[in-house]
C-alpha cells in the first residue's frame, strides 16, 4: 500500500466515475429516425415533392449531414435552426422566402407549396 496519495483503484474508480458523468452530460445526439414515407400524409408528400424540386440540390432530408447546406434531419425536433434562431414555422418560413447566408431567397413559393413543405419538414 502507498503512504502518501489515492490508491490504484480509487484513482481508478475516479477518472471512470468522471468520464461516465462526461457521457452522460453531452448525450447521446443522435436525431430520432423521421417519419418513413410510406406514412406521410397527403400534404406530408407534397411536401415531399416540393422539396425534391426546390431543396434537394442543396439539403439532404433524411441523412444527417451536409450537403451545401445544413441537413435538415431533425430540423423542429431541435430547439434551434444550424442559424441559431428558434426552430419554428415562423423562422423556418423566413429563411425560405428571404434567404440566410448562403441560402438565396425562394420568392415565388405558392402558399400551398410553402405549408406542404413545412408539414414535411415536421416529418424529418
Amino acid at each position: 500500500m502507498r503512504k502518501y496519495g489515492m490508491p490504484r483503484r480509487a484513482i481508478a474508480a475516479a477518472l471512470f466515475s468522471a468520464a461516465l458523468l462526461a457521457a452522460a452530460a453531452t448525450g447521446c445526439h443522435s436525431t430520432p429516425p423521421p417519419k418513413p414515407l410510406d406514412q406521410l400524409t397527403e400534404a406530408e408528400s407534397l411536401g415531399h415533392s416540393v422539396f425534391a424540386t426546390r431543396c434537394a440540390a442543396c439539403h439532404y432530408d433524411r441523412i444527417n449531414q451536409p450537403l451545401h447546406g445544413p441537413a435538415l434531419l431533425g430540423v423542429y425536433k431541435k430547439p434551434y435552426l444550424p442559424s441559431g434562431a428558434p426552430a419554428n414555422d415562423e423562422r423556418v418560413t423566413a429563411t425560405i422566402l428571404h434567404g440566410r447566408n448562403m441560402m438565396p431567397a425562394q420568392q415565388n413559393v405558392d402558399g400551398a407549396d410553402l405549408t406542404n413543405l413545412l408539414a414535411y419538414l415536421h416529418t424529418l
